[in-house]
This record gives structure tokens, C-alpha cells and sequence, in this order.
């Protein structure tokens, strides 16, 4: 099946990412998210805050839809994983956003949702 990625990779690829609301989550103000996409494949690394590292993989599922399986060491030591299907948009200046909904699968329980928009440096 063949997805429209090229919207998507314009907005992702090689982009950060920073927390706009994550109640329920460990990402916060200082954890930045760097994506990469090929073709659908997406890849992500992610870092601060109360996360030592963490890592994602997913694919371009719509339009402007996506889906991923992430993992990370936390400060404290923890290993979590989890995963998350999300929307990609625009704000009104014209920074990508990434909002979705996630959940735990190893590690921790629950889930909710969150939302990211592209950092300015």
C-alpha cells in the first residue's frame, strides 16, 4: 500500500521537537526529540529533561498520520517502552506540530496524550 509520505518528510525529517503538553508523560520543557524520515520509515532519537536517552521507530500510516514504538533510559535508571499513534499539523506561525495518543508497554502503565512543536533554536 502506497501512503502519501512527501508532507510528512517535508515536516519531519531532520526537524527537533519539544514538549507542548504531556500531563501523563516522562518528556518534558527539556527533552528534545530529532527525527528522520525515509521514504514511510521514520527514526527518532530523544534526550533531556528526565530522560538519559530514548529512541523511536514508526511509519507514515495517512496523509498526515503516524505511528511509533519508542524506548528510553530515564535519569533514575528506569528502561521504558511504549507506543503512540499521532497526527502531524501546523501552527498559525507555521511551526510543525506533532500531537498523539500513547501508551506504556513495558516498564510503566497507563498512557494519554501529548503534544510537541518544532523548536526554535
Amino acid at each position: 500500500m502506497d501512503i502519501p509520505f512527501s508532507q510528512i518528510s517535508e515536516r519531519l525529517n531532520n526537524r527537533r521537537f519539544t514538549v507542548a503538553d504531556n500531563a501523563n508523560g516522562l518528556s518534558g520543557a527539556g527533552t528534545v526529540f530529532h527525527y528522520h524520515v525515509e521514504g514511510n520509515a521514520i527514526s527518532s532519537t530523544y534526550q533531556g529533561g528526565r530522560i538519559r536517552m530514548g529512541n523511536q521507530v514508526g511509519r507514515v500510516t495517512g496523509p498526515n498520520t503516524i505511528e511509533l514504538l519508542f524506548h528510553c533510559l530515564t535519569t533514575d535508571g528506569e528502561m521504558l517502552a511504549g507506543w503512540s499513534r499521532g497526527k502531524v499539523g501546523v501552527d498559525h506561525a507555521g511551526r510543525t506540530t506533532l500531537t498523539f495518543v500513547w501508551g506504556w508497554m513495558s516498564g510503566a502503565t497507563g498512557g494519554g496524550e501529548s503534544s510537541y512543536v518544532e523548536f526554535a533554536a
